[in-house]
């Protein structure tokens, strides 16, 4: 909750107004693209676009625990996107990727996944740990 209310602050002194997260003309939201002090590339994206499971591309990075491990497939549940479909994950520590099924769940983006057994498997994690994944959609 804490971080919630620090948000707005950081996003004005990263120089993007809090405008940038008020609906646009069209009346559809827009995601900020922003390259974070480690490299990584937060995808921008119209909030229609994600509606419709359009958006092409890297979402972001997330930290992923081992899901229902009797659910068979190869598949991560996160918040980073809104409608099912098909992603690519990858896992910088061991630099292996593997096409899943992203599934939508409630929460903020900053929240955690939930990543398939078959999927930590393909990608080398440990099924102890919890591994940060890239996660692009649409691949």
């Amino acid at each position: 909750m804490r971080w919630l209310m620090i948000f707005p602050f950081c996003l004005t002194a990263c120089g993007l107004p809090p405008a940038a997260l008020e609906p646009g003309a069209d009346g559809r939201e827009t995601i900020a693209s922003e390259t974070g002090a480690d490299g990584t590339v937060s995808a921008t994206a119209n909030q229609g676009q994600v509606a419709t499971g359009a958006v092409r591309g890297p979402l972001g990075r997330t930290v992923a625990s081992l899901g229902d491990a009797a659910e068979p497939g190869l598949w991560l549940k996160t918040p980073l996107v809104a409608v099912e479909g098909p992603g690519r994950v990858t896992y910088p520590a061991t630099g292996r990727n593997t096409s899943v099924t992203l599934i939508p769940i409630d929460g903020p983006a900053t929240a955690g996944s939930r990543l398939s057994l078959q999927a930590m498997q393909a990608l080398g994690a440990s099924l102890t740990g919890l591994p940060e994944i890239e996660v692009s959609a649409g691949i």
